[in-house]
């Protein structure tokens, strides 16, 4: 199930979709039609634990396309925010979690060239998500090494208390695509949150695909493009950590609750470990892909 959140006119609030073919279905509309209640917002939907993507999914296997008036609209005709657009608290972000990664910040940042025993851990407040199509701010007076990451994003769907590697991913809702902009000479004595948490620096979207039609994370390949050039390339299968294993570590000591973000860490290829660097600037364009989600497509203006 592909879930979104949208608007269909700029004075429309935010509502809950599931992409249908060339679709949106209004998931609280559309509940109401079979005398189901369901929410119109994405963490309320979340909140109700997976019991509500299995009564949904029934649901729409019962209609078999035949939309009442008022249920649906054309996917063209719709405005897509970031599926959850503000969330409840910051975003865990993942350093340093792809080999080659680690490698190509060693030679160009202040980090260590020898691979992470434990997953380096920071955060992204929830000021930084934008949804898809969003300008990506460009603020020439704090930062001029302004950087690109294509992460995988999961999404937690029940409250995790020191689970286990082996159960973890029963605890993940589904997965979406997150770009983690970062400014790299931003960075305060090792602390990365000035860096990769001012606005607009989370982009993040266009849905989030559930965890069953995505029951191993670790085969997508990931790519982003700037100006049309690829600049990363991968699979998630080269993450030092993988997800489960992410998402045991984090709640080992931090509980994980619905709707939180793990943006699980970035490959090589970006613009600090480039020989010259290469840094983001007003009038370019970022293109971030994750297969099995979906794009993001993002221009960098000046403010």
């Amino acid at each position: 199930m592909r879930l979104v959140t949208y608007r269909h006119t700029i004075e429309d609030a935010a509502r809950l979709g599931v992409i249908q073919g060339d679709n949106i279905v209004d998931v609280q509309r559309f509940g109401a039609s079979q005398g189901v209640e369901l929410p119109a917002s994405m963490l309320a939907f979340i909140d109700l634990g997976p019991c509500a993507v299995r009564q949904l999914q029934a649901l729409l296997d019962s209609a078999a396309g035949n939309w009442l008036p008022g249920t649906s609209v054309p996917a063209t005709n719709v405005h897509l925010l970031a599926p959850i657009p503000r969330p409840r608290k910051n975003i865990f972000g993942i350093g340093l979690n792809y080999v080659e990664h680690v490698a190509e910040s060693s030679r160009t940042l202040d980090t260590s060239k020898d691979l992470p025993k434990q997953p380096v851990i920071f955060s992204k407040p929830p000021t930084t998500v934008i949804g898809p199509g969003e300008p990506i701010r460009h603020n020439a007076k704090i930062t001029q090494q302004m950087d690109w990451e294509v992460e995988l994003a999961a999404i937690i769907g029940r409250r995790a208390v020191a689970v286990t590697a082996e159960d973890a991913l029963d605890y993940v809702f589904g997965y979406s695509v997150m770009i983690d902009i970062s400014a790299r000479d931003c960075r305060r004595a090792g602390q990365w949150i000035y860096s990769k948490g001012q606005d607009s620096y989370g982009p993040f979207g266009p849905c989030i695909v559930t965890a069953d039609e995505i029951p191993d994370p670790q085969t997508l390949d990931l790519w982003l493009t700037v100006n049309g050039e690829i600049k990363q390339s991968s699979n998630t299968r080269h993450m030092l950590f993988k997800v489960n294993e992410l998402v045991a570590d984090i709640s080992a000591g931090i509980t994980l609750e619905p709707g939180d973000i793990i943006a699980t860490g970035t490959p090589e290829g970006v613009g600090a470990g480039r020989s010259p660097q290469e840094w983001l600037h007003p009038g370019d364009t970022v293109v971030a892909h994750v297969a099995q989600i979906g794009q993001l497509t993002h221009p960098v203006i000046a403010v």
